[in-house]
């Protein structure tokens, strides 16, 4: 995903109506009749939205991958626009994003923004000549705001979409209860981690050391192929990634096949896996969402997932360091590299009436970036806005991953698969790692995705 995206795609959430009756440009009215409430002033400065025009009465229509309960921040973030401007924003989450955008965008019915997890998806849409480049306001919004993650919004030297969310996929969730009970201590290093999963699994009778799913509807197989991304840039390095995901080396080089055959010494290890689900097949029917609940139970100690997962632990649990949950940085093969693994949305639009415009504006700016991060204490609302106030983050995770992105020790990268063409990011690698969760041997399944990509 898709930092949702591939990647944070939870149970449907349908279509919502945002602040249906709101004033223009924070105004109310005497009798309140035009306000989402009465007396409501908006927080923001208006005046890079009525530079648009009268808005008020027009409707702008989302679509996304980022469904309940990650959506409800998202939602509520769209307020000090509407107060301004007057305008409708009619949010559809779906679980079917992925397959179901590119089927609308050439039927016809597109919508008018989407919010895009793979730059390799906005590559694709931009074939069919139906994205409109962004306006000015946001190019200006991007260049102050998002420099550095401008290119991912960029095709054939025309800038498209810009950075919405980001999140950082190099995590590992863990209790750090259930670790000082037992006397594990948090690994530094691939094999320090392989080996306190094998002393789990000597010791833990029925608790296993992982838990996991990769189950997500039409997005099937994401969660797994991280796992290939996240090791990849530790066994092989940012240099070689960056070929891997390029097409400069093939899919099935002998670099790719050696970070699978690391995934594997956890992911297919019926003694590792899968925590509180069974053995290692019902990785491929136990959804995301629910992967890491073991945790909570006891039934296992470890699951690998990204920032925005902090959405989905039940309401009431404690996050945090002394909390019931808790993330590690997932470590690279030696303690003195630091490679990060992270993914983001971005905003590409398909109409180019001024509202669309006012709305893309206010989805780059720093007001909507602070707005986010104040409306949001569930996790998973870092974004990719470099002046965004950090201190108005509320999640420990999202601060956790604000230091990860900022750390000047780091090497980044942006997860591998959104970044490489639809049909392989987004298709064939999803589905071979589903295939080889259940039973298909690593030779197979890295010659099935480089015979997909495009020629």
């Amino acid at each position: 995903m898709a930092l949702y995206t591939k990647r944070r795609i939870a149970a449907l959430s349908g279509v919502l109506a945002v602040a249906l009756t709101a004033s223009a440009c924070g105004s109310s009215s005497d009798d309140g009749g035009d306000t989402a409430e009465s007396g409501s002033t908006s927080s923001i400065d208006c005046a890079p939205y009525t530079a648009f025009g009268d808005l008020k009465g027009k409707t702008v229509t989302v679509y996304t991958s980022i469904t309940a309960p990650e959506d409800a921040p998202h939602i509520a973030s769209y307020k000090p626009f509407v107060d301004c401007t007057g305008v409708e924003i009619k949010y559809e989450g779906s679980k079917e994003f992925e397959a179901q955008l590119p089927v609308r965008v050439k039927g016809g019915n597109a919508p008018d923004i989407a919010y895009l997890p793979q730059p390799g998806l906005l590559n694709t849409l931009v074939q069919t000549g139906a994205v409109k480049p962004a306006p000015p306001e946001v190019v200006a919004n991007v260049d102050k705001n998002m420099p550095d993650w401008k290119n991912y919004g960029t095709v054939d030297g025309t800038f498209y979409a810009a950075p919405l969310g980001a999140n950082v996929k190099s995590f590992v969730w863990y209790s750090p209860t259930a670790f000082a009970d037992k006397g594990y201590e948090v690994p530094t290093t691939w094999a320090d981690l392989l080996a306190l999963s094998e002393k789990m699994a000597a010791e833990g009778g029925d608790v296993k050391p992982w838990c996991a799913g990769i189950e997500s509807g039409d997005a099937t197989g994401w969660p797994a192929t991280d796992w290939v991304e996240d090791v990849m840039l530790r066994t092989a390095g940012a240099e070689t990634y960056d070929k891997w995901v390029n097409h400069e080396i093939p899919f099935n080089d002998p670099a790719v096949a050696t970070a699978l055959a690391e995934v594997g010494k956890i992911l297919k290890n019926d003694k590792f896996v899968n925590g509180g689900f069974g053995d290692v097949k019902t990785i491929a029917s136990t959804s995301f969402q629910d992967a890491g609940q073991p945790i909570l139970d006891g039934t296992c100690y470890m699951h690998r997932q990204a920032s925005f997962y902090a959405a989905n632990w039940p309401e009431g649990t404690e996050v945090g360091p002394e909390g019931e949950v808790w993330a590690f940085y997932l470590p690279s093969v030696d303690s003195s590299t630091k490679p990060v693994l992270g993914g983001g949305e971005f905003t590409a639009a398909f109409a180019d009436r001024p509202e669309v415009k006012a709305f893309q504006t206010y989805l780059s700016s720093v007001e909507w970036a602070d707005e986010r991060a104040k409306t949001c204490g569930s996790g998973g609302c870092v974004t990719a806005n470099k002046n965004a106030d950090p201190s108005l983050l509320k999640n420990p995770v999202d601060k956790l991953s604000a230091e990860a992105l900022t750390d000047e020790a780091a090497t980044f990268r942006f997860d591998g698969s959104d970044l490489m063409p639809g049909a392989v990011g987004a298709g064939t690698f999803w589905k071979g790692m589903t295939d080889w969760i259940i039973g298909k041997d690593d030779k197979a399944t890295l010659d099935f995705i480089e015979q997909s990509w495009p020629k």
